[in-house]
């Protein structure tokens, strides 16, 4: 896997164990010749096999020098191997393709040729940190208001404070729910991927007034969770975001906000949207893919 080119810290079995007890793992290693040439981390339900429920994208993991024919013959292997195996469908939710170190669409294709449903298209913002960036005016306004009221940025190493203090009270005034992450999930997993996955607070003081865990891969960096003291209208939260595009990321290729999408795919929280495109952001799309596994014989039509 570290060889793949299609693959980040996510697929490590150090990160997919930690909520292991939830998922019944299926995940798939394909061969050529003794050789491994494919992995698809995945878990199944029922009779259904996903890419994998546990994770924030998935898909086949690719080495780097694997030819299309290769990946034809490993796709084609593995929906056989499901069907023999009374597993009667493939859900996929594909990687973005900002996160490839080569273009590596095969996967597109082959979907087409078996004429997969995509049920459900989330859309993400992200920003082209190769590109000279544009704020709005307001964001300008709230920089500025921040470094006016001398707020402080610290990277920490635990989680915590935000967590307890920001995070988990706003996700559960607004929608309910807690963050994915427990705390000991989370700093189990930095203690895993101290140079993945990293935590930024902004404070007024000794108080906390937002803050940031953010997930690295080699050209992108995912702003896993944001959040913020509603209360407070220092800034904060546009200040931090400020500082992770201006001094820590401008290395990597893009900074990811996540998807602002509600309802399963199909609406989209506005406010959420046009914050991270006041940033100038873009869209991206997360794609979710129904594969009838049986129809994998369709594949054996395409090289002539």
């Amino acid at each position: 896997m570290a060889k793949s080119k299609n693959a980040t810290f996510l697929f490590h079995r150090d990160f997919m164990e930690y909520h292991q007890h939830r998922f019944e793992d299926y995940s798939l290693l394909i061969y050529n010749k003794n050789k491994l040439v494919a992995l698809l981390p995945a878990n199944v339900k029922d009779d259904i096999l996903y890419t994998h429920q546990g994770l924030s994208y998935g898909g086949f993991l690719l080495s780097e020098n694997i030819s299309f024919s290769s990946v034809l013959e490993s796709f084609q292997s593995a929906l056989k191997f499901l069907s023999d195996n009374k597993i009667n469908k493939l859900v996929i939710k594909q990687l973005p393709k900002i996160y490839l170190s080569v273009p590596s669409d095969e996967l597109d294709y082959f979907l087409f040729i078996l004429k997969a449903n995509l049920f459900r298209r989330d859309v993400s913002m992200a920003i082209d940190l190769e590109k000279k960036i544009k704020y709005s005016k307001l964001r300008k306004r709230e920089i500025n208001k921040a470094k006016r009221e001398k707020l402080r940025l610290e990277e920490g190493e635990e989680f915590s404070l935000f967590w307890n203090e920001i995070l988990a009270p706003n996700l559960k005034e607004k929608y309910g729910v807690l963050p994915l992450h427990t705390i000991d999930e989370i700093s189990n997993l930095k203690l895993k991927f101290p140079d993945n996955i990293r935590q930024f607070n902004v404070f007024d003081g000794d108080k906390i007034l937002a803050g940031c865990t953010v997930f690295e891969t080699e050209g992108v960096a995912h702003l896993q969770y944001i959040s913020t003291n509603k209360l407070v209208k220092k800034g904060a939260l546009d200040y931090l975001i400020h500082h992770l595009i201006t001094k820590i990321y401008t290395g990597k290729k893009y900074l990811d906000f996540g998807i602002s999408n509600e309802n399963q795919g199909k609406q989209i929280n506005s406010g959420l949207l046009k914050w991270k495109q006041s940033f100038g952001a873009s869209p991206i799309v997360h794609d979710f893919y129904e594969v009838d596994v049986e129809k994998y014989s369709l594949l054996k039509t395409i090289m002539i």
